[in-house]
């Protein structure tokens, strides 16, 4: 029977994270022998604080308020503030079935083009396109660490002419690892403030940072323009919870008002056992700190090992700073890569995937250019109950540890290194 589609919707293709892990864990289901760095899901277990406040919320079967269990919504103001510093009150916190979900529905309501940072999250540009919204990409560059820097954005802000301008912030980012710092933050908010941005932070990996420096927020200078998105699913290993939250300022009292509806018509209410388990966690912080702390160390050692092994293979690579991602391009290799047919960054993925067996997405699907030869590496294929039962600590770590903990790690850096010295 023929039936007529949004075209809109039409036009967006499976989400590209979503479809590289379900590509790779076929081919292992076929036998195959597959090196997983395209998927960034933490591989620890979820906090047993958590898990059991789960199993005793289980009889937990009523709608909750449109805008969330309101015991949790205070829980999720109290964190924010004494983590970061933030003035939000209960009243201000939504919570959704997954901050991917709040992004999507505050990128609907919102007015006027989505200014992207590329690279950025894969996610963000065909949640715009399903909306008929303008997306503007804004281009980072490799010497700043991919950090976006106040002169791209006032480019970027420019060419939006007078509308209102959205703009969406991943701090630390995905795909890049990168963190950006108190004096670039200070400076980002100058040009927000003067072109009246409205700005969605995406601060879903806050709680993974190593960099030894403290966490740098629109927030802190720009209060009043600034929307902020976490969840469990990164620092509290609890991706498939489906539990996230968004913070809007009372200067954007309509867009919240507007979100509450919205809301009302789409997905009710969050899973109430759901949110009592996610209460646990933002309730009682302090006992899973120490956890979570403890999984964002070894999320270092893990990217700073593949971070020294792409460094040695002649990739160029930003250091990460946090999150469990790397991009490093092949840009040193593209005489030879081009000598073997390899011309953009889809075909570098794929080869690698078919010569390699390693799984990477490319760099444009980060919003780059299609001849990029850059990739997204996600650092995170290995045990992570194993891992966080045995680690003996960041300054105890040796090969014979990283071939122990991070198998998979290293034999997917062995083997891209095993390819690239056969061009």
């Amino acid at each position: 029977m023929g039936i007529s589609i949004n075209p809109q919707v039409l036009s967006v293709k499976e989400s590209a994270t979503l479809a590289i892990n379900q590509r790779a864990k076929q081919m292992r289901r076929e036998g195959k022998e597959i090196y997983h760095f395209g998927f960034g899901q933490s591989p620890f277990p979820v906090p047993q604080l958590i898990q059991g406040a789960l199993r005793d919320n289980v009889d937990k079967k009523d709608y909750l308020p449109t805008q969330g269990l309101p015991a949790l919504c205070e829980a999720i103001a109290r964190f924010y503030h004494q983590e970061f510093g933030y003035h939000f009150e209960a009243d201000q916190v939504c919570v959704g079935p997954g901050s991917k979900e709040l992004i999507f529905e505050i990128i609907y309501l919102l007015e006027g083009p989505l200014l992207i940072p590329a690279p950025s999250w894969v996610s963000y540009g065909p949640q715009a396109t399903i909306r008929g919204k303008e997306i503007i990409p804004i281009m980072t560059q490799r010497e700043n660490g991919y950090r976006l820097q106040p002169e791209e954005l006032d480019r970027a802000c420019h060419q939006a002419a007078e509308r209102q301008r959205v703009l969406i912030f991943t701090n630390p980012n995905n795909p890049t690892g990168s963190c950006h710092s108190e004096a670039e933050i200070k400076e980002l908010a100058q040009i927000c403030r003067a072109y009246k941005v409205i700005v969605i932070s995406d601060e879903i990996y806050s709680l993974i940072r190593f960099n030894g420096k403290p966490y740098a927020s629109l927030v802190h200078h720009y209060p009043e323009g600034t929307i902020v998105t976490g969840g469990l699913s990164k620092a509290f290993s609890a991706g498939g919870y489906r539990l996230g939250m968004m913070l809007i300022p009372k200067t954007l009292n309509l867009a919240l008002l507007a979100l509450k509806s919205l809301i009302s018509e789409t997905f009710s209410a969050v899973s109430a056992p759901i949110q009592y388990a996610a209460l646990a966690a933002y309730g009682n912080y302090d006992q899973v700190s120490e956890e979570v702390q403890r999984c964002a160390m070894i999320h270092k050692v893990a990217s700073e090992y593949l971070w020294e092994r792409f460094i040695k293979m002649g990739l160029n690579c930003p250091k990460p700073e946090g999150a469990f991602y790397l991009f490093p391009d092949f840009a040193n290799y593209h005489d030879k890569l081009r000598a073997q047919g390899v011309l953009t960054g889809l075909s570098i993925a794929e080869t690698l995937l078919q010569k390699a067996q390693v799984a990477v997405l490319p760099a444009s699907d980060f919003y780059f250019p299609a001849t990029n030869l850059g990739v997204r590496v996600a650092s995170v294929d290995y045990d992570g109950a194993m891992v966080q039962e045995k680690f003996p600590g960041e300054n105890q770590m040796s090969l014979e540890w990283m071939e122990q903990l991070f198998p998979n790690l290293v034999k997917g850096c062995n083997r891209i290194e095993e390819f690239l010295k056969s061009l």
